[in-house]
């Protein structure tokens, strides 16, 4: 038990971290669109995320809450090393929060002010976890390349949000909105597999422990399928986007499901990298675990827990399933 247990909690952890870069990615992407809408789009765009965007930050409540009670050594390093960013990116949120109930009922005078609150909330709440995540990945060591590195994922991690916001409103909308979430995906897709790319070429670089997991043989012809396959989602959005026809008859799902592919692979990738590290060059899962005694008490919750929240996410998406309707708060 003592082996497995830690085990365990670190895989239910990066589910629920993984769950909420799906979902709550999307919602994030979609408040960085809204400068580029009218205002009657804006409303719509709203509507789309509105049953689900609050719910979805549920996923990395989950998470941290993991990270608390199974590995609480870790948990006070990494917080205390990220408490800028985690502090900025919590500011980011609640300024979401604030605004998404506000935009309407402030007034029509102040809709454009919340407009603006909302979609600087999501784009500092995207760009602090993308540095959060560069920080942890290269172990929480400071150094002008470490930083340079955790900038470069601040850039990309926004950039993938974007398109899985477009392909939200491929899915939620329709008409003119619809044309413009094609050519806002046109243009937001080089960005993000620029940044991917980069990613990916520059973590070997930063981090020794990854690079010999990666980069030694035969693990490199195992480990193949996930940069090939990978690349092979990302040609297949750009096939997508140059398809309207395919789009207009119902396909834009694709576009959604493609990144989402190409965010599963990434955290294959990452847990492969990482494991059985929980901060790379200092701790063991094992080193940071709690006692063996507490994990098996608190997994109770967790057995509990999860599976409620993901029955009660699957029930939400139901029910609130096709397409977006006009904004209402009567």
């Amino acid at each position: 038990m003592a082996y497995w247990l830690p085990i365990i909690y670190m895989a239910a952890m990066g589910l629920a971290l993984l769950i909420y870069v799906i979902l709550d990615g999307y919602d994030l992407g979609v408040g960085m669109l809204m400068p580029l809408a009218n205002e009657q789009e804006k409303d719509l765009m709203v509507a789309s995320i509105g049953p689900f965007w609050d719910a979805n930050e549920t996923w990395i409540v989950l998470g941290v809450g993991i990270l608390l009670i199974a590995f609480p050594l870790a948990h006070g390093i990494v917080l205390t090393a990220l408490y800028l960013p985690v502090t900025i990116m919590l500011m980011g949120l609640i300024l979401r929060g604030v605004a998404f109930d506000l935009r309407v009922k402030a007034g029509d005078h102040r809709k454009g002010l919340w407009n603006k609150a909302f979609f600087l909330g999501s784009l500092i709440a995207s760009t602090a976890q993308g540095w959060m995540l560069g920080s942890y990945v290269t172990g929480l060591e400071p150094g002008g390349t470490n930083l340079l590195f955790s900038a470069l994922i601040a850039l990309t991690l926004p950039a993938l949000y974007l398109i899985l916001g477009c392909g939200w409103l491929l899915m939620k909308t329709e008409g003119e909105l619809l044309t413009k979430s094609i050519n806002w995906a046109r243009k937001a897709i080089w960005p993000m597999g620029l940044g991917l790319l980069m990613v990916s070429l520059a973590t070997p670089v930063v981090s020794e422990v990854i690079a010999d997991k990666w980069f030694t043989w035969p693990n490199m012809l195992m480990l193949a399928p996930i940069p090939l396959l990978s690349a092979a989602c990302f040609g297949g959005i750009v096939y997508l986007l140059q398809r309207d026809n395919w789009i207009y008859r119902g396909r834009g799902w694709l576009l959604y499901v493609l990144t989402v592919a190409i965010c599963v692979l990434a955290s294959l990738g990452l847990a492969y990298s990482l494991f059985p590290n929980i901060i790379i060059g200092q701790m063991t899962i094992w080193d940071a675990s709690a006692s063996v005694s507490s994990l098996l008490f608190t997994l109770v919750g967790v057995v509990l827990t999860l599976p409620m929240i993901l029955a009660y996410t699957i029930f939400v998406y139901k029910i609130f399933h096709g397409k977006a309707t006009e904004l209402r708060y009567d």
